[in-house]
């Protein structure tokens, strides 16, 4: 069933999508302001900001950070988190409920009492301020989010493929390479988006692990606005939205994280 633009529901979608791009869509004008302030309407037109972004070195070495942590962290997630996942997947139900809850608690406690009960535990193993202190933390909080996309795609899953293949003669690991991973790709795809995601954008921690090496971006962008009221964020801000919007229609137009059992059916 199709939603009709011009019913009271689609007008209300319509409206709510509007509220929701809009600050967004605001960023990209100002992004591009000759004024050396936030202002909208820009007074006039420069690339003074991208410019800006690209030649000062805590602008640049904030994002090489970000991309740095985030490249080592979603590995890792992705590793623990597909494994956890396949551990959960032949527990019993009531193991399973408890191992979830467990494994997806990061979610729901607040990230300032994570953030303290990590820098007090690296700052007695010397990790406070490092990007390895950074890297592990930002796993621990990127591993529910793997864990929730590749259980859901295991949720799917007949085990009579992995006992057929084993009864022909294959070994676990290959019965593994060959049928399971192939069908959970999907739900790996989505955790890994998920996972530097959320790793490259997380401030909080990142606010109390921080160090002379160890500054990421979205802690840049908060001093920015806090203590410099740097106009450079509001091109950084334009960036992000264009790289988040990149992968929503590469994943909406199925141009990756395709379905294999969707296109057997449509071989």
């Amino acid at each position: 069933m199709k939603l009709k633009p011009w019913t009271p529901l689609g007008i209300a979608v319509i409206l709510v999508s509007v509220l929701l791009a809009l600050p967004a869509v605001l960023i990209v004008p100002m992004s591009f302001s000759s004024g050396s302030t936030f202002q909208f309407p820009p007074p006039g037109w420069s690339t003074q900001w991208y410019e800006n972004l690209f030649s000062d070195p805590g602008w640049r070495d904030a994002v090489l950070t970000s991309l740095k942590v985030s490249a080592m962290a979603t590995p890792l997630a992705l590793l623990i988190g597909t494994l956890a996942s396949l551990g959960l997947f032949r527990m019993t139900q009531k193991l399973r409920l408890t191992g979830m809850a467990i494994l997806v608690s990061p979610l729901v406690i607040p990230n300032i009492l994570i953030a303290l009960a990590a820098y007090a535990f690296f700052l007695r193993m010397g990790l406070s301020g490092t990007i390895t202190g950074l890297v592990l933390s930002q796993t621990c909080l990127a591993i529910p989010f793997v864990v929730i996309a590749v259980s859901a795609r295991l949720q799917g899953y007949d085990r009579s493929l992995t006992a057929a293949a084993l009864s022909l003669g294959a070994s676990a690991f290959t019965a593994f390479r060959t049928v399971t991973l192939p069908l959970i790709t999907p739900g790996i795809v989505a955790g890994a988006v998920f996972a530097f995601v959320s790793s490259f954008d997380e401030l909080i921690i990142a606010l109390l692990l921080q160090g002379p090496g160890a500054v990421t971006l979205p802690v840049k962008m908060f001093d920015s606005v806090v203590e410099e009221a740097d106009p450079t964020i509001t091109a950084v801000s334009t960036l992000l939205v264009a790289a988040v919007s990149a992968v929503i229609l590469l994943v909406q137009f199925g141009w990756i994280s395709k379905d294999p059992q969707n296109k057997k059916g449509q071989a």
